[in-house]
């Protein structure tokens, strides 16, 4: 990339930036509120919907790059089912935001939001394994893929508990994305994921370290969401195909927090469906961590995420396997960490 285009690429950042943060404070005054109940962090009434910002930013950024940007397109199909499913999920995660859903109808919207993206054909196919080739998913690949979306959406919204933490960890991703994106010429991922990093960054300052404002389901879905079908999208049909194993990498701390909590509930016996405090990060919190440590430690493992990331980029083919299990290294020692404060702080089962 020239320097020129660098800079015009900046300038249009920094105008989606200023929007993002512009809605965020719009929000703010409109205060709609998300009240102290017994699972949740905060002990104030505190604004919500947030995410609206980034909702926002994202949607006009995509529009102006479908109309103007040759560079980063996609084939009109996809790029036009990129499109359809950000509008659907906005859409579904702030009616979810305003009348607070049961899970069961919560999934269901979600559920048709994601067939909004693989009616599209934006569905993982194959999967490249070294030493073996592509293992040909055929039909399994939709249902594979839906699986993907709906499980990445609910993690992120599942873990954004606390101020700034599935925000920054959202925000981090991006940022990885973007640089691998460009270094390697997917400049439909580039551009996406910029677009969503200008809105995380306007609406960041406004809930971390205190939060003036929450990301709501609108925020928390959507980026969930979007990085899910970004990586499916830069997997298959950007210029330059990136491996998908990058956003599991990436978002290695959220998808394990997530997925160990519900084995551990459902081996305790315990309906997973219903509201609690038993996520990884939350026991941290409640065993005496402050909030804004455990967010740190949340970007810490976004960004050692992102440095696999790169190792595996860099690494040859045949070495490549083992690099995403390394992803789960500091995973272990945080369970184990987190076990040891919670049994000091006598919470038992966590729940």
């Amino acid at each position: 990339m020239t320097l020129a285009a660098f800079l015009r690429h900046l300038g249009f950042a920094a105008l989606l930036v200023l929007l993002s943060a512009t809605t965020v404070r719009m929000m703010i005054a409109a205060r709609v509120m998300d009240t102290p109940e017994a699972r949740k962090a905060h002990d104030h009434p505190t604004p919500k919907g947030g995410g609206v910002g980034i909702v926002v930013t994202f949607l006009i950024g995509i529009a102006v790059l479908y109309r103007f940007a040759e560079f980063a397109r996609l084939a009109d199909p996809y790029f036009r089912g990129v499109i359809e499913a950000s509008v659907a999920i906005a859409i579904v995660a702030f009616l979810d935001d305003l009348y607070d859903w049961p899970f069961v109808v919560k999934l269901g919207a979600q559920v048709l939001a994601a067939l909004v993206a693989v009616s599209s054909g934006l569905y993982v196919t194959d999967f490249r394994i070294p030493y073996l080739g592509p293992l040909p998913f055929a039909w399994a690949g939709l249902a594979a893929t839906l699986f993907w979306i709906l499980f990445t959406t609910n993690a992120m919204n599942f873990i954004d508990g606390l101020n700034g933490l599935a925000s920054g960890v959202a925000l981090i991703a991006s940022l990885f994305v973007l640089f691998i994106a460009e270094q390697h010429g997917g400049w439909f991922a580039y551009a996406a994921s910029g677009l969503l990093a200008a809105g995380l960054a306007g609406f960041l300052p406004f809930n971390f370290p205190k939060a003036r404002i929450f990301m709501g389901d609108v925020g928390s879905q959507f980026c969930g969401f979007m990085l899910a079908v970004l990586a499916v999208v830069g997997s298959r049909f950007d210029g330059v195909e990136l491996s998908f194993l990058l956003m599991p990498m990436l978002l290695s701390g959220v998808l394990f927090d997530v997925g160990f909590t519900l084995v551990r509930r459902a081996v305790a016996g315990e309906a997973v469906t219903r509201p609690h405090r038993g996520h990884l990060y939350q026991v941290a919190q409640r065993s005496g961590m402050s909030p804004v440590t455990v967010t740190l430690v949340h970007w810490g493992f976004a960004i050692f995420g992102g440095v696999c990331c790169l190792l595996f980029i860099a690494t040859p083919s045949p070495y490549k396997p083992p690099m995403p299990f390394i992803t789960l290294l500091p995973q272990l020692l945080w369970v184990w960490f987190v076990a040891r404060k919670a049994r000091a702080a006598g919470l038992g089962r966590w729940g």
